[in-house]
């Protein structure tokens, strides 16, 4: 009896502490819930039981309960921990905590939504039927059925290929069309960069420019430029560890002002001596972003005027933090023709139907690799410089963001390919992906 009564307390032990220890964590599975359900129903405008049965259906989220209530969303853990997210227009869905003032009002973005009838990309209207004779379309329609064979594993939603700014293929798993608009995650890290290109091309920033943060004017930190930003070899120290609560965690999930977190952080090591992938860094760039404008309404128009409207991606809303911050990092949504539209302006080097948005220069820089990232970064892009995809030409770069959003860009092809979906490799096989469709061009 004495053995039965020690092991029962010892396991009542190891529960309590394995409660205490996880119960933070609450905070964030609760939140990660309640962000993602509301963000989807307001802008993807898919239902609460796809977002279920999809999106919030993994390993710790899958244990929230959310409930809906017209523009929010309130999360909670076996009745824990509650976390709601509130909807505003035109800035998307941001998740709250306890700075939040309901009476607090922040101007949405004043958009340009012309209507443009003419063929993708330059328009809306139905993509024009165009036939290469070069190109294989029975091997291409082959690899765009392994993309979505084992839906299961690979979960894939879309695959859009666009060859010489005309789509030569598209597929989309039930629930999703051409309009539906997909969080691309870190893939709004690139569009973020593009911002600062638009705004060196137009000669309003440099990128050797340092001081940009009041508090690093008297220590080391001062000598960090946008360069140093970019390329993500600040040398200030942050934990991008999205299994438990880390910097990128708090910062998602708890922050009222994500562009301050990684600014706060200390520096590890002096600028280009390390290199150290942080979405803070992205955030802290939004922040530097909105200190170009002299009111909120003009930063909060400018990419929609700059980039996003300019070049018809009408889809695409980035939403913001509690503060009225871009999240930079991580939270742009667009359907997935507009994520290509998005490649394509960099297959163009800038140009857009005769417009330019930003130098040939500025391609070249955010495809020169990155000093200690092992050739695979460049300027908030991807890089398969040093041949990550070995099946795939040297000069490809892409847009990534997490469970596999890609928009790959490769300019010896005069090809842009978008796949998105809910899953990483190993389980969905880049590699291969890209060899497959590659069979099919010349």
């Amino acid at each position: 009896m004495k053995w039965i009564k020690r092991s029962l307390l010892l396991l009542l032990v190891i529960l309590v502490m394995g409660a205490w220890l996880n119960y933070p964590k609450l905070n964030i599975i609760s939140g990660y819930a309640s962000k993602n359900m509301a963000s989807t129903l307001s802008i993807a405008k898919r239902s609460e039981a796809s977002v279920i049965l999809q999106d919030n259906n993994v390993p710790l989220i899958k244990l929230a309960d959310v409930d809906v209530d017209n523009n929010s969303a309130t999360a909670t853990v076996f009745g824990l921990m509650p976390r709601k997210t509130i909807c505003r227009p035109g800035l998307g869905c941001t998740l709250v905590n306890a700075e939040y003032d309901a009476d607090f009002n922040l101007a949405e973005p004043q958009r340009s939504f012309t209507k443009n009838n003419t063929p993708f990309p330059f328009g809306n209207g139905a993509a024009k039927d165009t036939v290469f004779q070069e190109v294989d379309y029975q091997v291409m329609e082959h690899a765009l059925y392994n993309a979505f064979a084992d839906s299961d594993l690979q979960k894939t939603r879309s695959v859009l290929v666009v060859y010489k700014n005309h789509i030569v293929a598209e597929r989309y798993i039930d629930g999703f069309t051409k309009d539906t608009p997909i969080l691309g995650w870190s893939m709004t890290k690139s569009v973020l960069a593009t911002l600062f290109g638009i705004l060196e091309f137009e000669g309003k920033i440099d990128l050797g420019t340092t001081g940009m943060v009041d508090a690093w004017k008297n220590d080391e930190r001062n000598e960090i430029t946008l360069n140093h930003l970019l390329r993500m070899q600040s040398g200030l120290e942050w934990d991008e560890d999205y299994s438990g609560i880390s910097d990128v965690t708090k910062m998602l999930f708890l922050a009222s002002d994500m562009t301050r977190i990684q600014a706060e952080k200390k520096a590890l090591a002096k600028p280009t001596e390390i290199w150290n992938y942080s979405s803070g860094t992205s955030n802290l760039l939004s922040g530097i972003l909105r200190n170009q404008f002299d009111s909120y309404q003009d930063y909060v128009d400018f990419p929609y005027a700059a980039l996003i409207d300019r070049i018809g991606m009408h889809s695409m809303l980035i939403e913001t933090d509690m503060k009225g911050n871009f999240v930079g990092s991580s939270y742009a949504w667009a359907n997935t023709r507009d994520w290509a539209k998005f490649g394509l302006l960099y297959l163009n080097n800038g140009n857009w139907n005769g417009e330019q948005l930003f130098g040939k220069t500025w391609v070249d820089y955010v495809t020169e690799p990155t000093d200690l990232s092992d050739g695979t970064y460049g300027g908030h892009f991807w890089l398969n410089a040093h041949g990550k995809y070995p099946d795939a030409p040297k000069d490809l770069y892409s847009a990534n963001g997490y469970q596999g959003q890609r928009v790959f860009i490769i300019p010896s092809k005069d090809l842009v390919i978008v796949r998105t979906g809910l899953a990483e490799a190993p389980d969905f096989d880049f590699n291969g992906f890209l060899k497959d469709i590659l069979r099919a061009i010349p």
